[in-house]
């Protein structure tokens, strides 16, 4: 038999060494709600909201208006004459109904779980807050101009429902996919970009198209399409000072969050004092 030339051998050291190799490290999976918390907080809140109306004795499909008043809902009276303002809140998160609840959910799942890593948790609390509170003062403006009298007295319509800030989400959305600084491909950047951008114009050529017919047959659902554009507005604003969390600076990005909170909410302050000095009904 031949020869063959050694090949080195690597060196193992003995037993009574105490040497033993380090285990892998363990990844420890990150829950999905951690990755995205301010989303199923206020779904969550959305949802027990609803849940508490229930157990209350609210109906689970067709709630009366002094159900919905009695949980929050937006109304110009109460808030020009009566000063509850605190309504513009709470109103986005009482819901008209099952239905109303679920479409509103999964609308509010899937914009708030894009927008979530670009504008960060906190981000995406700011911009349902505001841009609801934003959706809910234009409602309560127009519905303060468009009232009708009644038997006792002007009557002015109850608004409820997070669709306002869902629009808002929306239109934040459209400002923050653009930029090209986002490590996101260019193409695949544009279709989410107009994917939103579809998703915002049919719903609000849906809700004027169904207030229309309402009006014509007198008798249907009423949308609040005062607190879709409002909403939608007050997030293309709320966004073009920001610049996406996820390929910025992060110093940068927090005094570009904190300008654009302050902007708006100087706006929305401003715009209720107009509300407050609104001249008396005539």
């Amino acid at each position: 038999m031949g020869s063959y030339p050694s090949v080195p051998q690597p060196e193992i050291l003995p037993p009574e060494t105490g040497y033993a190799p380090p285990p892998p490290p363990v990844r420890r999976r990150r829950p999905s709600w951690a990755a995205a918390p301010a989303t199923y907080l206020l779904v969550g809140i959305n949802c027990a909201v609803f849940v508490a109306m229930l157990l209350s004795g609210v109906s689970i499909g067709s709630p009366t208006v002094d159900q919905l008043m009695h949980w929050g809902a937006d109304n110009a009276g109460n808030v020009l004459l009566g000063g509850e303002w605190w309504r513009i809140v709470t109103a986005m998160f009482v819901h008209v109904g099952i239905l109303h609840l679920a479409t509103n959910m999964w609308c509010l799942w899937n914009l708030a779980l894009l927008a979530e890593p670009l504008m960060g948790s906190w981000g995406v609390i700011a911009v349902y807050i505001l841009t609801g509170a934003a959706g809910n003062l234009l409602s309560t403006l127009v519905n303060w101009i468009l009232y009708h009298n009644g038997p006792s007295g002007p009557v002015f319509p109850a608004g409820a429902g997070a669709s306002g800030a869902v629009f808002g989400i929306a239109g934040a959305l459209i400002v923050l996919l653009k930029p090209h600084r986002l490590p996101v491909p260019p193409l695949e950047l544009k279709r989410l970009r107009r994917s939103v951008i579809y998703f915002a114009a049919l719903n609000l050529i849906l809700g004027l198209s169904i207030s229309f017919g309402t009006t014509v047959i007198g008798s249907g659902i009423h949308i609040d399409n005062m607190a879709h554009v409002g909403g939608f507005a007050c997030g293309l604003l709320f966004a073009l000072p920001m610049v996406p969390r996820i390929g910025s600076p992060r110093a940068l990005f927090e005094r570009r969050l904190r300008i654009a909170v302050l902007m708006v909410v100087g706006i929305l302050v401003l715009f209720g004092f107009y509300l407050d000095q609104l001249p008396p009904l005539g």
